[in-house]
């Protein structure tokens, strides 16, 4: 067996393989019916699989299934599963979701960045003395502090607004356009941090922000409208052409090298290039459907693996360390639930309706992982911090359901829902009944029908399973029978008709 893992056979990388999404797989059974996103089994199996405690259980085991001269290839291939996976972020942020939102989530958007930011980078200056690089500069410190505390989790929270039957309440409404701009506004604060630390001076940290802005301005003003006119040819699945496609990555590809030349990320290119692709048309939904399964289950399980292997929590050997990480949560929470909660207390929502608001605008998971490994890499934070804001990572997302589910209980979601607020979904125009085809695929139709993205392909429902206690069809009211009368129910075998909102409890 030791022979057969050989660190430069393609062997070790198919075990590899199969033991990282194996294991995340398995544990995610386990998450799901705790109620947890699939996201903290899929953190959870790259620390098990680290040093933390695979490596301290059986070192030779960690030595042999993951040797040191492997982890360059797997962590080639975590930052091409982690450019496809920002590209499918920038396909489901929808402009629509910012329009008809009014003042609200404008204010608690901007609180939500600005006040934990500010406390991230007053933190910054306890903790650089104490877990700093001697040769990180201060200013590098202390603003990717705080855009490490500002980060929202936009993919995790709209997975669990989903499952709870949330999206199209007041609260949910709020909830994802905030974490829609968030993650916009967070992304460009860390493209201008990154490109601060990785140039040498001044001016060339004006450069780079001046080959940004000239970037994004090609970008929007030109490949736009371009992709607008290739997207109105794509009217549905069947019309994306594996030549669509192989232009699509090229584009991809190349809009992520050129931020990397630029000196901001390749990430950020990523991200930026999904962003541009217009909606309509059936174009952006259609690439989500073709790359959703080869990034999100074969690739993205390598990057929480690589993460995994990179954080120690042998590191956190004292209790001054963790009192720090203590700290770090606390101020974590304090400045992302407790900003949005008052912004949102603030533009005339209840206390309950703002701490629900709150509580998932605390949610960070995944984007606050790919944040902390880009700050390692460019040597901005320390392994031992890296660890502790892992942690923090981690709590704030396992709380975010728990806590969900008390301060905004389900009767009180009912409510909400059958009762919508002047948040609620702008009008559309009718569109063909997709219910029970979705029904018959073990969707919930209120929940596929959520008005955000690509309807709801990404980061909605898991697909693995259907929702759980689906509602019954509504009684018929007197005098509605059709035509077709009881041979309608009949040829209809095993579909469900479209339904409201559940009134039952969210899974």
């Amino acid at each position: 067996m030791i022979h057969a893992l050989n660190p430069n056979t393609v062997g070790l990388l198919l075990v590899q393989l199969v033991v990282i999404i194996g294991l995340s797989r398995l544990l995610g059974r386990g998450m799901r019916w705790l109620g947890q996103p699939l996201v903290i089994a899929e953190v959870l199996a790259g620390i098990l699989l680290g040093p933390s405690l695979l490596g301290w259980l059986a070192p030779d085991v960690m030595g042999t299934l993951f040797p040191a001269n492997s982890m360059p290839v797997l962590k080639m291939l975590s930052q091409v599963g982690l450019i496809l996976f920002m590209f499918l972020i920038g396909l489901e942020l929808d402009p629509k979701l910012l329009k008809g939102r009014g003042r609200a989530s404008v204010v608690i958007s901007h609180t939500s960045i600005v006040v934990p930011f500010a406390l991230g980078a007053a933190a910054a200056l306890w903790f650089y003395p104490r877990l700093r690089d001697p040769s990180v500069p201060f200013s590098s410190f202390v603003l990717f502090m705080g855009v490490a505390m500002s980060i929202t989790a936009f993919p995790v929270l709209a997975r669990i607004l989903t499952e709870r039957r949330l999206m199209n309440s007041k609260v949910g409404a709020i909830a994802i356009t905030c974490a829609a701009v968030d993650d916009v506004t967070a992304w460009c604060l860390l493209a201008f941090v990154v490109s601060i630390v990785r140039a040498s001076d001044i001016l060339h940290a004006g450069y780079t922000t001046l080959f940004s802005l000239l970037y994004i301005g090609f970008m929007v003003g030109v490949l736009r409208p371009l992709l607008k006119r290739l997207g109105a040819r794509v009217a549905n699945r069947e019309g994306l052409t594996q030549n669509v496609v192989a232009v699509t990555l090229l584009l991809l590809l190349a809009s992520a090298w050129t931020t990397e030349v630029i000196g901001i990320h390749s990430l950020f290119g990523a991200f930026l290039f999904g962003a541009i692709i217009p909606k309509e048309g059936g174009l952006a939904e259609a690439l989500a459907a073709k790359l959703e399964d080869m990034a999100v289950v074969l690739l993205l399980p390598l990057f929480f693996a690589y993460s995994g292997l990179r954080t120690q929590v042998g590191l956190l050997s004292s209790g001054d360390h963790w009192v720090m990480c203590g700290l770090i949560i606390l101020l974590a929470c304090v400045g992302k639930f407790g900003g949005s909660a008052v912004a949102a207390r603030l533009t005339g929502l209840p206390w309950r309706e703002a701490g629900a608001v709150g509580v998932l605008m605390n949610t960070r998971g995944l984007m606050e992982l790919i944040v902390l490994n880009l700050g390692l890499d460019l040597g901005v934070i320390s392994p031992t911090l890296f660890t502790m804001m892992v942690v923090m990572a981690l709590v704030t997302t396992v709380v975010t359901s728990p806590l969900l589910r008390w301060i905004y209980p389900p009767e009180v979601q009912v409510r909400d829902t059958a009762t919508p607020g002047p948040v609620a979904a702008p009008e559309t125009s009718p569109e063909p009944d997709t219910a029970p085809a979705e029904a018959a695929r073990g969707h919930d139709p209120a929940v596929v029908g959520a008005e955000w993205g690509p309807k709801g392909r990404l980061f909605g429902v898991d697909r693995e399973r259907p929702v759980s206690d689906p509602p019954p069809p509504p009684a018929a009211e007197p005098g509605t029978e059709t035509e077709s009368g009881k041979g309608s129910s009949e040829s209809k075998a095993g579909s469900t008709p479209a339904t409201p909102l559940p009134t039952g409890s969210a899974s």
